[in-house]
């Protein structure tokens, strides 16, 4: 008996078959057959567990747990160094994970003569055909700072704490050859996932854990199924679905696409689409100062920086995020940018995290800019709460141009405010900027939250 030509067919054909039908193949191979398809993943695998045809940068594999995506990414890499290449990156959450996890099935699923050796600390794989891996963890991204590879597998990208930095990083690496990225995770809603999806040269794979169900132990299917299934939580980590919504949230999406202007800012004045325009009795800025003390801006949290305004109409409208990661130096000056881009009144900055350092560091840019500095003497749901009644009550537009900085990352993180806290990664720098600018406007001096000029 002679094993097909086309691999990838086997695959199709077997993944359907029962284990009495597989013997009675196995049984008409010879044992140099049975040697050749052992470590032939095209056979075994799943046909959505194969790497897909054609050309593409990313192969995203959103899938529920036990789905496969380790084993997935472990053959992937196999197939990558039999085919040429040589610079590969290996990126887990963790350096646990990535020592305990990622490296050792990749050992594992190599044929006889082609295993890596393997060092650790740091960690790196050498094959015989001298390809060779490096492994990172998804908690420092400036550590992809200047090597070039024309492969990398990043694993559970949804759960890294600065996923958009590491992506981000990791893009200018992928310079040699003809790059691949394979991407396995369990999906969360975050920014960087929904980036990865829109790109036409991604490839995307779904899946539940029910797909591998003949490969899971029943004691495990029973007790995640009876305890999990139907719940929020087993719709995101068994059937992998990107719930936007989180139940409990201050906000959701619905919220901002009801009331959401289209349109651009001219410089005086909102200008929408249908030629209305909506004219501010005032406007502020709102700065959230990062919280980090440390010299580098990078490894610090953002810097909140939110224009909003009041219009004549009485309504509230969200009117840029000009959010970033800089120096003070840095972010002073974009504050101030914006203060003027906007023809702003004030900023309205908070002041907890370096007092009057806040003021210098704007003033610094600009001695003529008035700061008003805000003390948080509440906790950031309670503050947050009057200004998303707000927005229930349809109160609050958010304006949407598609020339200028997105609202996506600020309604992302305003998403994950619940009156239980914030549950998204880092901190929610933008919606607290949102928060002092709105309840500066709105609040018509009514909070609470001591403030000096």
């Amino acid at each position: 008996m002679t094993i097909p030509i086309d691999p990838r067919s086997m695959a199709e054909r077997v993944a359907h078959l029962t284990p009495a039908e597989r013997d009675q193949i196995f049984a008409g191979m010879s044992e140099a057959e049975l040697a050749q398809l052992e470590y032939d993943w095209r056979f075994w695998g799943r046909p959505a567990q194969i790497a897909p045809d054609g050309e593409w940068s990313t192969w995203l594999a959103l899938a529920g747990r036990g789905f496969g995506k380790t084993e997935m990414g472990a053959r992937w890499i196999d197939e990558r160094v039999t085919g040429g290449a040589r610079m590969i990156a290996l990126i887990a959450e963790t350096q646990k994970d990535l020592e305990e996890v990622m490296v050792p099935r990749i050992v594992a699923v190599s044929k006889p003569g082609t295993v890596p050796s393997v060092r650790f600390k740091p960690v790196r794989l050498v094959w015989p055909n001298g390809a060779m891996a490096y492994g990172y963890n998804g908690t420092e991204p400036d550590q992809l700072r200047g090597p070039e590879f024309d492969t990398a597998w990043v694993d559970e990208l949804a759960k890294y704490k600065r996923a958009s930095d590491l992506w981000d990083m990791l893009q200018f690496t992928m310079r040699k050859n003809d790059p691949r990225v394979f991407v396995s995770t369990t999906p969360r809603p975050i920014p960087v996932l929904r980036t990865i999806m829109k790109d036409k040269r991604t490839r995307v794979t779904r899946g539940s854990t029910m797909d591998n169900k003949s490969n899971l132990p029943d004691t495990f299917l029973k007790t995640v199924i009876d305890r999990y299934a139907g719940t929020r939580l087993g719709r995101q980590e068994l059937n992998a679905e990107i719930l936007e919504d989180v139940p409990g949230a201050l906000w959701t999406r619905d919220m901002f696409d009801k009331t959401r202007v289209r349109g651009a800012w001219n410089g005086q004045a909102i200008i929408t689409t249908d030629g209305r325009m909506i004219e501010m009795q005032r406007i502020v800025i709102g700065v959230d100062p990062s919280g980090s003390k440390g010299d580098d801006p990078e490894k610090a949290d953002d810097i909140g920086i939110i224009a909003a305004g009041k219009g004549t109409d009485g309504r509230g409208y969200v009117l840029g995020d000009w959010t970033c990661n800089m120096s003070p130096a840095g972010w002073g000056k974009r504050a101030v940018e914006a203060f003027q881009h906007f023809r702003a009144d004030s900023i309205v900055a908070e002041r907890n995290f370096g007092g009057e350092m806040v003021r210098f560091v704007i003033h610094a840019a600009s001695a003529t800019v008035p700061v008003k500095l805000v003390t948080a003497s509440r906790g950031k749901t309670i503050r947050a709460e009057p200004i998303a009644s707000l927005y229930e009550q349809g109160k609050v537009s958010h304006l949407t141009d598609p020339d200028a900085n997105s609202m996506e990352l600020l309604e992302d993180q305003a998403c994950q405010m619940t009156s239980n806290g914030y549950v998204g990664d880092g901190s929610p720098d933008r919606v607290d900027a949102k928060v002092w600018a709105l309840s500066e406007l709105m609040l018509d001096g009514t909070y609470d939250w001591s403030a000096s000029l």
